[in-house]
């Protein structure tokens, strides 16, 4: 494996491993990667599993040729990594250990000795100069275990991954990387996805051009496809759209009517479609596709009042791994009490942000045409979105779509120098999330547009349902320019000085404009988050709501023209003018509908 003139691969390949860590299958064998920086000064980085201490010492000499290794940096002290640190250091008795402090306090748990007065100990920031190479050391705290250290080779732009970036498989297997690292990642890395993302964090501040995980290839090629993957993995984010189907079957009823799911599912749209038969896969690879694909479905039959012991030991991997943001179904099989979706479910209760469907299949030992009808249902609902996305299936006159558009009601608050003013809105939207940041778009001939533009800053109060209509008389239909909109309520204050209300909220944000877009009769302010602020957990108030229980209902009887949605301001007349504005809300012609 050919890295650059200065940087040797030294590791080994394992062909004859049958189980990495006595649980993962790997028919392409396993690789342990050790690497060599030329320098004036040499550091090897790592050493590898013990089953190949010879092998290892050989492509060292062969590499070194005459000279000596000064340095020998640990990046990680697991078995398959470090077991020859003790070899190595009696084999150069003159060289220096590079690790981190936890990691010199597991080799004398491993060794006896933490090789005090041969080491030195390095964290974040910290340097290793070793003449035109220098190592620069950045911490990654359980990725996977407490003492990992990663470093970045500032002249060749060379980032050493420990286990990041590794994968099951010896480089020269002809396998796609995605498939082994995933299966990897998920399986040994997947319960540390925080860490993961903190590490990708400054990972995302260096020039990297190649990748030396402990296992697997060096990556040299498309590096960004291997760091938007790790960040997706990390994120629990769905890789692709599809469905898995995991089930169990003791007398072959239960796999019947998966199979029959499986069927209804493809013939729907669903783009993709793994089943597995939890007794008879391989798990490891079932935990994999279950964190890959976006929606997940559980078949098993009641068993000692339980579930079937293979279906438990598939949904512990997931818990374990933090399973999240996932869709999930249900298919039980019970003779006489049917309790397998109830303890599955019961399972998945701490994994954060599940959405279950509905109708859960139940089977009474075998399938009849009530089970088929849920299937049935079942399939409908799981593919209700894949076949709307698809040209071929989707109803494209479907105007309910409209009712998706949710959009709160909002109290915005400003300062002019002298008072307090405050309007109500409802066109604020999060646009970013890394930095925060939200919209606000609001007329232009509010007072408050023109307040705003001229300081700079803003609080935007998010009402709850508790709001009564007067809230909107006060801030929706006055001009703060003429009035005092808080006279009658005393105001809190933020830390921008700005107020925000003591009641009828649920949340408020502090914003400072960062741009501006003119939208003719609008203006549309993007501004960063400053303070954030949860006041209670009651619903927020949304123009729905609004609409159907807070606004009274206009006085029309008689009367012929149009009426605002927003205040129920009547029109009288034939025609509404085109440049209309509704002289107590501000809001124009598509907020108006002909009276009944």
């Amino acid at each position: 494996m050919i890295i650059s003139n200065d940087i040797k691969y030294v590791g080994v390949q394992d062909k004859k491993i049958d189980l990495f860590e006595g649980q993962y299958v790997v028919p392409n064998g396993m690789s342990y990667n050790s690497y060599v920086i030329m320098d004036a000064e040499i550091a090897v980085l790592d050493t590898v599993d013990k089953n190949f201490t010879h092998e290892w010492l050989d492509n060292l000499s062969e590499v070194l040729g005459n000279r000596k290794p000064k340095y020998l940096v640990v990046h990680h002290m697991e078995p398959d990594h470090a077991a020859n640190i003790m070899n190595f250091m009696k084999n150069y008795p003159e060289a220096i250990l590079v690790s981190s402090q936890k990691a010199f306090a597991m080799m004398k748990n491993f060794f006896g000795t933490d090789f005090d007065g041969r080491n030195i100990i390095v964290g974040e920031g910290c340097m290793l100069p070793l003449g035109t190479h220098t190592l620069h050391f950045y911490t990654a705290p359980m990725v996977h275990w407490p003492e990992v250290l990663v470093s970045y080779e500032e002249t060749e732009k060379v980032l050493f991954s420990a286990d990041g970036f590794g994968k099951f498989g010896v480089p020269e297997a002809q396998e796609e990387w995605a498939d082994e690292a995933r299966r990897y990642y998920i399986g040994i890395v997947g319960k540390y996805g925080k860490q993961v993302q903190a590490l990708l964090q400054k990972a995302s501040t260096l020039d990297i051009e190649k990748i030396c995980p402990l296992h697997g290839p060096v990556l040299t090629k498309n590096l960004g496809y291997y760091l938007n993957l790790y960040n997706t993995w990390s994120s629990y984010t769905a890789e692709s759209a599809g469905i898995v189907v995991a089930y169990t079957s003791v007398y072959g009823h239960t796999k019947k009517a998966a199979e029959l799911l499986i069927d209804k599912l493809k013939s729907k749209g669903c783009p993709k479609v793994v089943a597995y038969d939890l007794a008879r896969c391989d798990m490891s690879q079932a935990v994999a596709d279950a964190f890959r694909y976006e929606k997940l479905v559980l078949a098993t039959t009641t068993y000692n009042a339980e579930i079937f012991p293979f279906m438990r030991t598939f949904i512990e991997h997931l818990t374990e791994r933090n399973f999240k943001n996932r869709t999930v179904a249900f298919l039980e099989n019970g003779s006489w009490a049917p309790q397998a979706a109830k303890v599955m479910k019961s399972l998945l209760e701490g994994c954060q942000n599940l959405t279950y469907v509905e109708p859960t299949v139940q089977i009474r030992s075998a399938l009849n045409d009530e089970s088929k009808e849920q299937i049935e249902k079942l399939s409908d609902v799981l593919c209700q979105d894949y076949r709307a996305m698809q040209n071929a299936t989707a109803n494209k006159s479907d105007f309910t779509a409209l009712f998706k558009i949710g959009y709160g009601l909002y109290v915005v608050t400003s300062n002019d120098g002298k008072k307090d003013n405050g309007l109500i809105v409802n066109t604020v939207t999060q646009v970013t999330n890394t930095p925060n940041r939200v919209a606000v778009t609001i007329n232009k001939q509010n007072y408050s547009h023109h307040v705003i533009q001229q300081t700079g800053v803003m609080n935007v109060n998010c009402l709850s349902i508790e709001a009564p209509f007067s809230v909107f008389e006060s801030f929706g239909f006055r001009s703060g320019r003429n009035v005092d909109k808080f006279a009658d309520c005393t105001p809190l204050r933020s830390d921008n000085g700005l107020v925000f209300l003591p009641k009828y909220i649920n949340a408020f944000l502090s914003l400072k404009v960062e741009a501006y877009v003119d939208l003719d009769t609008h203006g549309m302010f993007i501004c960063s988050v400053t303070e954030a602020r949860v006041i209670n957990n009651a619903e927020t108030m949304t123009y729905t709501y609004y609409q159907t229980n807070v606004k009274p209902k206009p006085k029309t009887e008689g009367k012929k023209g149009y009426v605002c949605k927003v205040c129920g301001y009547v029109y009288e007349g034939d025609e509404l003018p085109e440049d209309f504005v509704c002289p107590l809300c501000k809001h124009g012609p598509a907020d108006f509908e002909p009276l009944k």
